[in-house]
């Protein structure tokens, strides 16, 4: 395994029920700024054992091949999902 690999297991084995996160922001959090794309590799090849539903795209967007599975997963930890993308409450 890679630094890069392991810096973002790391990242998203801490996420909890309920959060959700961009692949842009994992690699932020990862110390890898910019590579989004590639978390979205790692979770794609190695993410089995990993909450990989509660990362999404930029804008809430889910996985594209799984976007069935990942709504059903979100939606037992409370997250609505609307039309494949995460429905985040408006601003008060």
């Amino acid at each position: 395994m890679t630094p890069f690999e392991d810096a973002v297991r790391k990242v998203v084995a801490a996420l909890r029920p309920g959060d959700v996160v961009s692949y842009g922001e994992v690699a932020e959090e990862a110390g890898y700024p910019g590579a989004a794309r590639a978390v979205g590799n790692v979770l794609a090849r190695d993410g089995g054992d990993l909450p990989w539903w509660r990362v999404v795209a930029a804008g809430g967007r889910l996985a594209t091949h799984k976007v069935h599975r990942q709504a059903e997963l979100l939606a037992a930890e409370g997250v609505r999902v609307v039309d494949g993308r995460i429905a985040r409450p408006r601003p008060g």
